[in-house]
């Protein structure tokens, strides 16, 4: 018997919003991902392992990691 099975990462953007970037400075889009592992079997996507937000700086590319309750609060305001 033959099985494969493996760990897959998606990157997903959920939303964005203007804001000054703590690294750059520049008033620019800030986007929310997030990166959820899964595991697959035979390729397909059985479940998630873990979930990870950042708040990515669309000028400068980076990515501050924030926890769900903050990615919440940004998504409500």
């Amino acid at each position: 018997m033959f099985v494969l099975i493996g760990f897959k990462t998606v990157l997903r953007t959920l939303f964005s919003r203007p804001a000054t970037c703590q690294y750059c400075g520049v008033y620019a889009e800030q986007q929310v991902e997030e990166r959820a592992n899964r595991l697959t079997l035979f390729f397909v996507p059985i479940f998630t392992t873990s979930r990870r937000y950042a708040f990515t700086c669309t000028n400068c590319g980076r990515s501050t990691g924030i926890n769900r309750s903050q990615k919440n609060a940004l998504q409500r305001a």
